[in-house]
């Protein structure tokens, strides 16, 4: 893969004092995902699932095409089994407010794992409090892996929903979805699985894992900001009640009654995202032209590489597996906040994420309030990491070591 000649193809990288490692917060977008939103603003802006002239004919194929994407994507059996949210956190609070309301009552339990972000956290502990269910988390080994024994007891015949990161958004961790989900199964329970950090970087294929319901969004994976994807078998989306009424996913609407259109359409009321969604689908060219396999081998290495050389510095925390699983590296230095640190690489041009990561549970778990993360993707390279550690050894001697 060369590395160079991908990061021509981002308009944002062409500024050589920028090291962006925060890409598991949002990644940058390539000329080819822009040009397709401003051809669409240009000449395709018609609405969809509308109008009978041709143009707008034309701009529903196009984004019904993007449906099809994808699902070949994830390896989802139809086109039907994808709707279209504004993003991950909208995909989770659908399933667990128009599935888990209706289906989790008194006694029953709720599985998560330490490791979730809270939009895959708050959204089952609301419905744990509403309906009177038991939410309970399977912990993580001194690795930062999870622990597999914990899960086999806490997934029993009272457990409804099992809810899991596929990778940790702080430790880099790609956690066993396709074991999870036969432990659920093999319960009665209903699996969801947030895709969020596996998307932009991990092949995904519902075929092997057999979620029931899987989030993620078009942000991470090179796309615009407010797409995401709610994917569901049919069996699990013909038990949500739909989120909202209105424009567009009606079938037929009398004085005293209405009928809907099938799914995924009954899901997505009023104007979507249409833009959002040709960006997206241009993100899945881009990415499939590189290859999925291509990108998990060169993220995870560089992530070895930058956790590798951070482990030598006797002042540094580095957390999660010494073997890394993702781009994903979080660390701390012995002394110093992390927010200091952050702003200290900021005055370099560095750009990393410090706090709690949205998964506040699991970064009290590893004993710290807040961690520094970099996370990395196919378009950074090594001469980033190593302007990340040169800048860590400036730190140490400016705040703490200097004397």
């Amino acid at each position: 893969m060369n590395v160079e000649r991908i990061r021509k193809d981002f308009p944002i990288l062409q500024n050589r004092w920028m090291a962006y490692l925060d890409n598991a917060a949002t990644s940058q977008k390539p000329r080819l995902v822009i040009d397709a939103i401003n051809h669409f603003y240009q000449y395709q802006n018609f609405n969809v699932h509308r109008s009978v002239y041709t143009p707008a004919q034309q701009t529903t194929d196009a984004y019904e095409n993007v449906r099809q994407k994808v699902a070949d994507f994830i390896h989802a059996d139809r086109a039907q089994d994808i709707i279209f949210t504004r993003g991950t956190t909208e995909s989770l609070n659908m399933v667990a407010s128009d599935f888990a309301m209706q289906h989790v009552h008194h006694g029953d339990e709720i599985v998560v794992s330490i490791t979730e972000h809270h939009s895959n956290l708050l959204p089952w502990m609301r419905v744990a409090k509403a309906n009177g269910a038991k939410l309970k988390y399977i912990p993580i080994l001194d690795d930062g892996c999870l622990d597999l024994d914990a899960a086999k007891k806490l997934i029993t015949s009272k457990t409804k929903i099992v809810a899991l990161t596929a990778v940790s958004n702080v430790l880099g961790t790609i956690n066993p979805i396709e074991i999870i989900g036969k432990l659920a199964h093999q319960n009665g329970a209903m699996y969801v699985v947030d895709a969020a950090q596996a998307a932009p970087s991990i092949p995904l294929d519902v075929q092997k894992f057999h979620p029931d319901f899987m989030a993620f969004s078009g942000h991470k994976m090179l796309g615009p900001t407010g797409i995401g994807v709610l994917y569901g078998t049919q069996h699990a989306l013909k038990q949500m009640q739909l989120p909202e009424l209105g424009g567009e996913m009606i079938e037929d609407v009398s004085t005293t009654d209405f009928s809907t259109k099938p799914i995924p359409w009954c899901f997505e009321a009023g104007t979507p995202n249409i833009a959002g969604v040709i960006g997206l689908g241009a993100a899945i060219d881009y990415l499939n032209q590189i290859g999925m396999d291509q990108i998990e081998k060169y993220c995870r290495n560089l992530a070895q590489y930058l956790a590798d050389q951070l482990r030598k510095d006797k002042h540094v925390i580095v957390y999660g597996p010494k073997r890394r699983q993702s781009g994903i590296v979080s660390f701390n230095i012995r002394g110093l906040h992390a927010h200091d640190a952050a702003t200290f690489l900021d005055l370099q041009h560095i750009y990393v994420r410090a706090g709690h990561h949205c998964a506040e549970p699991l970064v009290h778990c590893l004993g710290t309030e807040a961690t520094l993360r970099a996370s990395l993707y196919f378009y950074n390279n090594r001469n980033e990491c190593d302007r990340l550690i040169s800048s860590v050894k400036k730190m140490e001697m400016f705040f703490c070591h200097g004397h």
